[in-house]
């Protein structure tokens, strides 16, 4: 695997280009990055300010009682906000949203996820809410063994239809080959989005790269260009990095066809919208929301909640990487199951909570 070097340029201009590499210096990649694979046509419903203002507020006003969370709609393109009672119902349609009665409230499919956690937290899975199933989703990849999925199905199974459980291709990791790179601690990272706090600025990146370094370089044994002022890890996955350099960087991402992407809000992504993910490996990949509230057992202890899953295809090195649509960040790359094709199963998290731990904004 090639580790390209990023100047300083492309770093300062272009932080949200990046893919997290996670990777001790000089020893060699798990795979080859190879090229990017194929990419497929756009999943999704293309999500508008409305669309995400809309779900929040409804988000706010009901409880988790009376709603199973909210999706967007493949035929119709508008909000649909999942009910249990007619009371709630009621005041959906009050604000002009469509109201959809469902049998199990967000209470009831979050006592499914707890009764997973406890009774089936194995690595190599995932699971999360897909309000258009009314479902808890979980996700088994490869590696596990007969015995493993035998007891996911079961601990499933008990609970009443709540759960499916579907197989992916390959192994659910932090995706940590190599990417445009900062340099720290004798590994290689890169950032996600460029955000502000008053007149200082600085990126976020994914959590288990901070784990690893206080200082990063824009080259190998480089003039350090951040300091790390904190991270969250695990549980979530996100960072925090101010720029030392004097850099007043844009707050643009990747591209990677010569243009990038300005980047003016943020915004938690919407089960049935499209995105677009921007990393190192794949490049610009785009994809449809799956999930949200999603935990993934990484293995050796590295349990990520309230993550947000994806169909936009990524690989080794992608890890960190924006998720984006538009001008609206959605959440920073945390790992995937791989790529098969054009298909794949990708966690981001989101950003919202780090820009609001954090007190930052993007920009």
């Amino acid at each position: 695997m090639g580790e390209p070097v990023l100047t300083k340029r492309v770093t300062l201009a272009l932080a949200g280009a990046a893919a997290l590499a996670l990777l001790p210096t000089g020893l060699a990649a798990a795979e080859p990055a190879g090229d990017p694979p194929a990419q497929a046509p756009d999943a999704g419903v293309r999500a508008t300010a409305s669309h995400y203002a809309q779900a929040a507020q409804l988000d706010r006003a009901l409880d988790d009682d009376q709603t199973a969370g909210s999706y967007l709609d493949a035929k119709t393109g508008k909000l649909v906000v999942t009910v249990t009672s007619e009371t709630a119902a009621d005041t959906v349609r009050a604000r002009g949203v469509r109201a959809e009665r469902v049998e199990r409230s967000g209470a009831q499919l979050a006592r499914a996820m707890d009764a997973l956690r406890a009774r089936a937290s194995i690595p190599g899975t995932s699971w999360g809410v897909d309000p258009r199933r009314n479902q808890v989703v979980a996700e088994a990849d490869a590696t596990l063994s007969r015995a493993e999925l035998s007891r996911l199905r079961k601990a499933a199974a008990d609970q009443g239809g709540a759960v499916r459980v579907t197989r992916v291709p390959g192994a659910f990791r932090q995706e940590v080959l190599g990417g445009d790179a900062i340099y720290g601690g004798g590994v290689r990272c890169s950032a996600a989005f460029n955000v502000a706090r008053g007149g200082t600025r600085y990126f976020l990146t994914a959590g288990h790269c901070a784990e690893t370094s206080g200082t990063w370089s824009a080259s190998s044994g480089g003039p350090a260009i951040g300091q790390g002022e904190d991270y969250s890890y695990p549980g979530d996955d996100y960072a925090l990095v101010r720029y030392t350099d004097g850099s007043s960087p844009s707050g643009s991402v990747n591209l990677y066809d010569g243009g990038s992407q300005d980047i003016t809000s943020a915004a938690d992504a919407v089960v049935g919208q499209s995105l677009q993910k921007s990393g190192s490996t794949t490049q610009v990949t785009s994809g449809e929301v799956t999930a949200t509230d999603v935990t993934v057992n990484y293995g050796n202890g590295n349990i990520i909640e309230g993550l947000v899953r994806t169909r936009a295809c990524s690989a080794g090195g992608d890890s960190g990487g924006a998720h984006f649509s538009g001008s609206t960040a959605l959440g920073i790359h945390s790992g995937s199951s791989g790529c098969l094709g054009t298909y794949g199963s990708a966690l981001h998290q989101p950003v919202a909570e780090a820009l609001a731990d954090y007190g930052v904004d993007v920009y």
